[in-house]
């Protein structure tokens, strides 16, 4: 597990979620995950051009409720939500997919 992903113990429940304020990027994966530290830099770019999302990576995996909740079956899974309700999710996405999911979520 990398420091960067919050573990189970740590990570927030759905209704936390549901409830949050605001642009909120989820993100799913795990620290030894090769297409999760490959989409990392482009996450990490996009969110320094949205500085208003919010963005929580929960370490996901069998038995966490979180991400199965979201149907989170490949890593990593992006969940873009503005106040709780989800905008927008891709999985392994390309870089033109997570830039579309940014500006569907903040707007052009």
């Amino acid at each position: 597990m990398s420091a960067d992903y919050l573990p189970l113990e740590e990570a927030p429940t759905r209704e936390e979620i549901d409830r949050a304020p605001g642009l909120v990027l989820l993100e799913f994966g795990t620290g030894w995950c090769g297409f999760c530290r490959a989409a990392a830099p482009r996450v990490a770019s996009l969110l320094r051009e949205h500085p208003q999302v919010r963005h929580v990576k929960v370490e996901d995996g069998p038995g966490r409720r979180l991400g199965r909740s979201f149907g989170v079956k490949m890593w990593p899974n992006l969940v873009f939500l503005k106040d709780g309700v989800v905008v927008q999710q891709v999985a392994r996405p390309s870089h033109t997919e997570l830039k579309e999911a940014f500006e569907a979520l903040t707007g052009p």
